[in-house]
């Protein structure tokens, strides 16, 4: 029974090779499909369902059922038994379908004759196509040999899929891959506006043949490729630094583990026995394991999917011959697209890149970060984009609306041309007042700075009309290293981030890792809210050899400079007063040891947790500045985290109770008369900004894009007379300020 289902198999998906070769359009291709599945299976019906959109399955071909139903009968995603396996992926395989939860009854098919009924996934790594379903008029269950030989088949029309070889015309209902324009909506990760070509960062490999006519040679090609991967994986370990750390040599180990696993080997052996080549067994598993990972309710098994995902990447670029270096030219407008990217990697691209669009990210994540450094418009959660593009594509990014549009519209084109030239004009404005005051009508001046965090931000600091670095973000030189940085490196750094500055302040903020910054060196935590957990100063204080090391590098920097040392999240005064004896205790040292001094020391806090706002007097006095942490402020006081998109902006900035927690701080800090400043995302709003300005806070610190477009409005209001309204709206119990302000800017 063995050997002749094998031989049906091979026998079944050669036909399926020859169909992909011949001439022909998709609808006919399809309907040959189903009836070569069919025969070969001995079933009355095979019927084939394709995605029309992201959540509608439509009947697509058939043998067996009413052929008028065909690109007529559609099912939502979830709905009936083919709705299950597309929103589950996995097969539905029972001899009496009615009797099924969730079954649908389809009247206009004519399938109320065949009670049996096997459907399973078509999915490549991830990406479902749709559903390929036989079915019976004897009630019977079918084995598990007819399932997997099924899967097998699915798995094939998978890859025809990825060849094109069903698709339609604009006359059809068939998938147009890759042809026609598409808009998909994600998340701002980095504002701004980009128009380029798609650059994918890890092209896919394309399967060109998914059958293999040679199972032996299929099998040889499969053990030599998965030796390579072994003993690339086996370098891999050995040569990782494991720094002692068990838990860092625990997960490499695993990975090892996968690598080796006979029971991976086995099932991608079964695949090629049953007709695939050695490609399309290892990626019919990928894809098996990835739907079975994806319903995983442990996050632990959810994070081996990238482990899976890596291997089984590495071993299809080892028998494709297709590496991450296609020969492919880049574009002179890229636009950078992939499923996710490290630090490292997004500044080895740097300046040259236009925009980036990835799948995954956050907006607090190491390439958000660096994006902003790069004043580059970054895109996140924008499912499916990498399945969707190719390199060369025409792409939109539009990153204040968190909107990318691919292979845009003539009309959609020219209307964001027009937004693009628009914003540029702007910019060109902006420019004029570079050397202005940020001076109201009222004579109210405003000190506005810039954040930064990589030498490349430097040149912005003159080009913006920043009166100085509000915010020197110092982890981003730990985030692009596998390693911890040396203290002569930093030292250098931070000394040519001063000599760049040109005299301006820069307020260096200690490394502030944990929470969405993790790093790659640093024993993971597994801690179920991250942002409220271990990170920051809570971890500077337990690892005091690294707070000391960056410490003593600010020092050596500064040689004769003016230091400014700012404290990340402070929550507790005792946690700034040990911060700052550190700090001391390390000046003292370095002056023991005969080393040049800083001509004057500036120490401050970031005030992040509402917990600070009721601080002690005695903190505020202990501070020479304190700045505000905004992003981090905002979600603690409304309790909505920031990198959750459901509920990140259900809360306004402008708020009546949030602006009021805000006037506590700003009345604490004038009591104890130490400056303050506000840093983060709203600063660089220039409504937000105005209304920081109108409550009483005189420094603010914005990405450098942002300071014309703040300082422009700024210089065109009477702050005072703002104030007024202000505090009106709040005499009359309003929720939000930000109606009345609008109205008043509107009148102005």
């Amino acid at each position: 029974m063995q050997d002749r289902t094998e031989s049906d198999s091979r026998k079944l998906l050669r036909r399926l090779k020859d169909i992909l070769a011949a001439a022909g359009g998709g609808q006919d291709r399809l309907d040959e499909i189903t009836h070569h599945i069919a025969d070969s299976m001995g079933t009355e019906v095979c019927s084939i369902y394709l995605f029309r959109d992201a959540d509608t399955l439509e009947l697509s071909a058939t043998e067996g059922l009413r052929p008028e139903a065909v690109h007529q009968t559609r099912l939502r995603l979830g709905e009936g038994l083919v709705g299950r396996v597309a929103r589950t992926g996995r097969h539905v395989n029972t001899a009496n379908a009615p009797s099924q939860p969730g079954f649908r009854f389809m009247p206009e098919t004519g399938e109320e004759v065949f009670p049996a009924f096997l459907g399973v996934p078509i999915q490549r790594v991830g990406e479902r196509l749709g559903v390929l379903v036989v079915q019976c008029a004897t009630a019977r269950q079918f084995s598990d040999d007819e399932v997997y030989g099924l899967e097998v088949v699915a798995m094939v029309l998978a890859e025809m899929t990825e060849l094109g070889a069903f698709q339609g015309s604009q006359s059809d209902s068939l998938p147009l891959a890759h042809r026609f324009p598409l808009m998909l909506r994600g998340a701002t990760g980095q504002e701004g506006a980009a128009e380029g070509h798609v650059w994918l960062h890890e092209p896919r490999v394309v399967i060109a043949n998914p059958v293999g006519d040679d199972p032996d040679k299929e099998h040889a090609r499969l053990h030599e490729g998965v030796e390579t991967l072994r003993l690339t994986v086996d370098k891999m370990v050995a040569a990782a630094d494991m720094g002692g750390d068990g838990e860092h040599a625990a997960v490499l180990e695993t990975y090892r583990m996968f690598a080796h696993s006979r029971s991976w080997l086995k099932r991608m052996e079964e695949d090629i026995r049953l007709g695939l080549s050695a490609e399309a067994a290892v990626e019919k598993e990928q894809s098996a394991a990835r739907a079975r990972l994806e319903m995983a309710a442990d996050p632990y098994l959810r994070d081996r999917l990238h482990d899976l995902d890596d291997l089984s990447n590495r071993l299809l670029r080892i028998l494709t011959g297709q590496g991450s270096d296609t020969g492919a030219e880049m574009p002179s407008d890229p636009i950078l697209v992939a499923r996710n990217i490290g630090p490292a990697e997004l500044l080895e691209y740097g300046r040259r890149l236009k925009g980036v669009v990835l799948e995954e990210g956050s907006v607090g994540s190491h390439a958000a970060i660096v994006a902003r450094a790069l004043a580059i418009p970054l895109v996140i959660h924008a499912a499916r984009i990498t399945s969707e593009a190719l390199n060369g594509d025409a792409i939109l990014v539009d990153g204040d609306q968190g909107v990318v549009h691919l292979r845009p519209e003539e009309s959609v084109a020219k209307a964001f041309q027009d937004k693009i030239a628009m914003q540029a004009e702007a910019q060109d404005r902006y420019a004029s007042l570079r050397s202005l005051p940020a001076t109201g009508t009222c004579g109210t001046t405003i000190q506005l700075y810039m954040n930064a965090g990589l030498m490349a931000d430097l040149p912005s600091l003159e080009g913006s009309g920043a009166e100085g670095v509000g915010l020197f973000r110092t982890e981003l030189q730990f985030l692009i290293r596998s390693h911890v940085p040396r203290r002569a490196e930093l030292a250098g750094l931070y000394a040519r981030v001063m000599d760049n500055a040109q005299g301006k302040p820069v307020i260096f903020r200690t490394l502030d890792i944990g929470s969405d910054k993790v790093l790659p060196y640093m024993k993971p935590q597994d801690e179920p809210n991250p942002a409220m957990g271990w990170r920051a100063i809570r971890v500077g204080l337990d690892k005091r050899g690294v707070l000391r090391m960056q410490l003593q590098a600010l020092i050596r920097a500064s040689v004769g400079r003016p230091l400014h040392v700012m404290f990340p999240f402070i929550a507790d005064i005792t946690e700034y007063e040990a911060a700052h004896r550190i700090l001391m205790q390390e000046m003292a040292r370095e002056q023991r040891l005969g080393h040049a001094m800083p001509s004057d020391i500036r120490v401050g806090a970031m005030l992040e947790t509402p917990s600070m706002a009721f601080a002690p007097k005695r903190f505020f006095e202990m501070c020479d500045f304190i700045s505000i942490g905004g992003n981090d402020l905002k979600q603690f006081f409304f309790a909505a985290d920031r990198e959750n998109e459901r509920v990140r902006r259900r809360y306004d900035t402008l708020n009546v109770s949030f602006l009021s927690l805000l006037r506590l701080i700003i009345a604490r800090c004038d009591e104890a008369r130490v400056p303050l400043s506000f840093c983060g995302e709203d600063a660089g709003r220039p409504v937000e900004a105005l209304v920081f300005a109108a409550l009483g806070i005189r420094r603010l610190s914005m990405r450098p894009a942002s300071i014309g477009p703040v300082k422009h409005l700024i210089r065109r209001v009477d702050i005072a007379g703002l104030r007024q309204v202000i505090d009106q709206a709040e005499a009359e119990g309003l929720t939000s300020l930000r109606g009345p302000v609008t109205a008043w800017l509107a009148r102005q």
